[in-house]
């Protein structure tokens, strides 16, 4: 009797381990206040991080906090999209406190003088200890059972489709070129990447430029359908275009802006009006964005002081954008009713962690643009945390009220 018995509790215990549900891929979009830096984690623990965020110390102290978070003991992969202070001004000061194995950018700065004084001196003493790699469209990046493949770098796109790509982008008949002389140079370099696990994909371009997203998605798109889409360039003007949002056809979007830089309307045109579109997250309330385009406050991970959104959108203070009008309506979470102008805590959250007024934000103009220079509050700040199955279902968190919302629509087909 007791081997029948033995046997059927490793039957039972068998089934019970296959039953448990597999690790997640996941993503962390740390709060720089408009910078940018982007954990990944893979379900076996290889880990890549995009970039470190302004120089200072706040935005590696946040960065440091995430990590910390997420377990991580060092990072594997660095990907450094391009040298602009918002994305590199904290490298040194990461490096001092996490070992960083390999190193990944588009070659040397084509800009000068450098925004970060001596960075490139810097850079190279940093990479000449470990792995440096000059990264080239259709180049993969190893992290375990995730795949990693370039898709722009150095102002060049991607040539072979990838899996579930290569279809027509018929987006691209109504883009038209833009004057991009006053679009900085080392924006167009950038190192962008489309992370695939199973049936999950999402796309990371950088700063990824207007123009040169036509090139990379006209009249054909290599990258197919995604999953999720980290918005190009902050959320600002000078990206994003309906032939990169409208082609790549999101389920869900998150933009890594602060409260003046990003949320730019023609970027929250191309995104609500994107097909299959669900949600859009935000890092931050986006004063460009104003009422009618921020996404309802369940969404959004740091929340102006209710006094000055208050201000606002009353028009007592002056929010710095104008001409929204036929604004698309804020969507409920989960059939709840949207959070009124898109701010106001959500289940259990922070009214914006000590944020200050107008004054601790960034500059910027109404179209969504920001300095390179640090700005914002200093107190706690909140990041947003995707974690995807291989079936192609995500979960995406708001650290600031914990509201999570999971998405089971499969991706590629």
């Amino acid at each position: 009797m007791r081997p029948i018995i033995f046997a059927l509790a490793v039957v039972l215990f068998s089934a019970a381990a296959n039953a448990q549900p597999s690790k997640t891929f996941d993503m962390y979009i740390v709060d720089t206040e408009g910078g940018h830096a982007v954990l990944f984690v893979s379900p076996t623990g290889e880990t890549l991080l995009e970039d470190a965020g302004n120089p200072g110390g706040r935005d590696t102290d946040r960065i440091m906090e995430v990590i910390k978070a997420a377990g991580v003991k060092q990072i594997d992969h660095m990907i450094i999209t391009h040298y602009h202070v918002d994305h590199v001004g904290g490298l040194e000061d990461l490096a001092s406190r996490i070992e960083i194995k390999h190193y990944i950018d588009h070659g040397a700065t084509v800009e000068q003088p450098e925004q970060v004084r001596g960075f490139q001196e810097k850079y190279a003493a940093l990479y000449s200890k470990v792995k440096h790699t000059v990264a080239k469209p259709g180049d993969k990046i190893p992290l375990g059972p995730v795949d990693v493949t370039v898709v722009t770098s150095g102002k060049q796109v991607i040539k072979k489709p990838l899996p579930g790509g290569g279809i027509p982008n018929p987006a691209c008949a109504e883009f038209k070129v833009r004057d991009d002389s006053d679009t900085q140079a080392e924006n167009m370099e950038s190192v962008g990447a489309v992370y695939t696990f199973g049936k999950y994909r999402s796309v990371d371009l950088g700063d990824f430029t207007y123009n040169l997203e036509e090139k990379l998605m006209c009249p054909v798109n290599p990258i197919g359908h995604v999953s999720l889409f980290l918005t190009s360039h902050h959320g600002i003007n000078q990206s994003n275009s309906p032939a990169l949002v409208h082609g790549l056809a999101p389920e869900v979007a998150i933009m890594h802006n602060s409260s003046r830089k990003g949320g730019a309307l023609t970027t929250m045109n191309a995104l609500w009006s994107s097909p299959g579109l669900q949600d859009l997250w935000q890092l931050h309330w986006a004063y460009s964005a104003g009422l009618e385009f921020n996404t309802p406050g369940l969404f959004i991970a740091n929340l102006e002081d209710p006094a000055t959104a208050a201000g606002v959108i009353s028009g007592a203070i002056p929010a710095g954008f104008g001409g929204v009008g036929g604004g698309r309506g804020g969507r409920g979470a989960s059939g709840a009713p949207a959070a009124p102008g898109g701010f106001g805590g959500g289940p259990g959250g922070a009214s914006g962690g000590g944020r200050g007024g107008p004054a601790g934000g960034r500059g910027g103009s109404g179209a969504g643009r920001g300095g390179a220079a640090a700005g914002g509050h200093t107190g706690q700040a909140f990041y947003i945390k995707v974690s995807a199955s291989a079936d192609g279902s995500f979960t995406v968190t708001n650290t600031r009220n914990n509201f999570s919302k999971t998405y089971h629509q499969t991706t590629i087909r």
